[in-house]
């Protein structure tokens, strides 16, 4: 896998590159399994009652949903890679997996790097630490690489999804795993859950260029509108004259702090399960 770049016919090719896609079977040739594919609706970043509830959302390419198995509860039965495939609603490549039981069944997974056409995967505690198999966090070996990690078990993996993602398990006691994840940040986790071995597929993507704001269009993202240079009725940051710097911390519309800020709740449940926060990022005050 790696990146692909054009001559620059143009001044959008000229600053743009893609993936080559080298890590897919047969890039533009296989056709997604039908029987695991779903209808997507747009929505235009409304809700129910028409009202703009996420900005700048709209348009872009239709769409067809892969129906990805993030729980792999199909136990002690392994599985064969048939093909490693691009995915339109994700980040990271996907693969179609047909298990060796009766019933052939297939299912999408994510792909995790270095996972090929040919491979075997498996699930459950009897399952060994390579690539591609999910374990429970309790079989899996310390200091071992994993992703699509559980919160809740049984819940399906919720954590380390996007391309080039991983988090590492470090230490295991009295029932909960610590895991650090790739912000830094160190979370305690019921050794139950589940994860899967390796890193996520495609580390490339980060490093993608898109050119030009057409690319943008495409994947459904209109152009985003500053604060400053709306109207005071428009946005908290609108308003004054000439060019202003805002005049206040800088917010979202409905006034949550961005660039900084911290919005977490401080008595969010969850709050407990955190042993280390992530390190401070360059807007934020370290406390």
């Amino acid at each position: 896998m790696g990146i692909k770049y054009y001559k620059p016919t143009s001044a959008g090719r000229r600053g743009g590159s893609v993936s080559d896609f080298a890590e897919c079977t047969n890039p533009g040739v296989n056709a997604p399994e039908k029987t695991l594919l779903k209808p997507i609706k747009k929505k235009g970043g409304r809700n129910n009652q028409g009202i703009v509830t996420v900005r700048f959302r709209g348009g872009g390419h239709k769409r067809m949903y892969r129906i990805i198995d993030f729980k792999r509860k199909k136990d002690g039965i392994e599985a064969t890679v048939i093909t490693v495939e691009y995915d339109p609603c994700r980040s990271a490549r996907i693969a179609l997996i047909q298990y060796a039981d009766e019933t052939k069944t297939k299912a999408y997974i994510l792909a995790p790097d270095g996972l090929k056409a040919g491979d075997k995967v498996m699930s459950g505690d009897t399952a060994e630490p390579k690539i591609g198999n999910c374990m429970p966090l309790s079989k899996i070996p310390l200091g071992m690489t994993i992703h699509n990690i559980e919160l809740m078990p049984g819940k399906g993996g919720q954590v380390c999804r996007s391309a080039g993602c991983a988090a590492v398990l470090g230490a295991r006691d009295k029932g909960l795993a610590l895991i650090t994840m790739p912000s830094g940040e160190v979370r305690r986790v019921s050794d139950k859950c589940r994860a899967t071995m390796g890193s996520v597929s495609n580390p490339d993507h980060m490093n993608v260029s898109l050119g030009k704001a057409g690319r943008k269009r495409w994947l459904g993202r209109k152009p985003h509108q500053r604060g400053t240079s709306q109207n005071p009725v428009d946005h908290p940051m609108g308003g004054g004259e000439g060019r202003s710097k805002g005049g206040r911390h800088p917010t979202s519309p409905s006034g949550v702090l961005a660039k900084g800020g911290k919005t977490r709740d401080k008595r969010k449940p969850s709050n407990k399960a955190i042993v280390r926060r992530r390190p401070a990022g360059p807007f934020q005050k370290s406390s």
